[in-house]
């Protein structure tokens, strides 16, 4: 959970086209750093978990906590309004607030399926659900021991993405443009998946996810997720991440360290 937290933080400053860069050298924390939507809806995901109460109703919740977190606008539509039908979205916001899913269960098949739960509140469309337990299985494999390579074949295998591209490619060519499906599960998992498969490091998965523009709050966020089951995160990091939350983010969070994480 803290890796999503992290990636999140991280990559808000660089997020847009007028933001964008298309390096891994820049700072990992500047004044503009801040938790967003990302870490929001990640912390209502956890609580969710935690408390036992419905994905869509801890969803909600934390809507009306940080009503003006940077959601988007079917997003926000849906948690003003008093109906818990979901909207059929594809877009990348079941995959990157799925990350306590992965820590949370001691079986690839629940975590599939917890996955499909706390997407299809919201994102019943097949990408959308399919991005999530992508992500969710990622996590898993990574905290449970299972090499890049097992990873990277899992997924191909399990998701049919493919996920041959380099990092050092797809910075070249994604989010040139305003294209809304660069916000999309099916754009988005593909990068974020690389990015980690491509680094030597927790550090080295976000600035590197960074680089390739676009949705970088949510892109940093999914990859930060899988990078810290695989790797691990600093200390320091994890203090200065800490510090930027507030008391019922960082509460959420330690709660579900204490009864989840399993440090490798």
């Amino acid at each position: 959970m803290l890796g999503s937290i992290a990636g999140d933080i991280i990559g808000q400053p660089y997020e847009g086209m007028r933001h964008n860069i298309r390096t891994t050298d820049f700072a990992l924390f500047t004044p503009r750093s801040h938790f967003t939507d990302d870490s929001v809806l990640t912390a209502a995901i956890a609580d969710a978990i935690l408390s036992g109460r419905p994905y869509g109703e801890k969803l909600k919740e934390y809507y009306s906590y940080y009503p003006h977190a940077g959601y988007g606008g079917g997003f926000k539509h849906w948690a003003r309004s008093g109906a818990t039908e979901p909207y059929n979205s594809f877009g990348n916001g079941s995959a990157m607030r799925v990350g306590p899913v992965g820590w949370a269960f001691d079986l690839l098949d629940e975590v599939l399926e917890q996955a499909k739960k706390s997407a299809e509140v919201t994102h019943n469309h097949p990408h959308g659900i399919k991005g999530a337990q992508a992500v969710a299985a990622a996590i898993y494999l990574a905290r449970t021991g299972s090499s890049k390579d097992q990873i990277r074949a899992d997924l191909e295998d399990g998701f049919g993405y493919d996920l041959s591209e380099t990092i050092d490619n797809l910075r070249t060519w994604y989010a040139l443009d305003y294209d809304p499906l660069y916000i999309s599960c099916q754009k988005s998992v593909p990068a974020t998946l690389i990015a980690f498969l491509d680094s030597d490091g927790f550090e080295d998965a976000i600035r590197k996810v960074v680089s390739i523009g676009g949705d970088t709050d949510t892109l940093a966020c999914i990859t930060g997720s899988i990078a810290q089951a695989h790797y691990g995160i600093p200390n320091s990091l994890r203090d200065e991440v800490i510090s930027k939350l507030d008391d019922r983010l960082s509460i959420v969070l330690l709660a579900f360290e204490e009864r989840f994480f399993k440090p490798r």
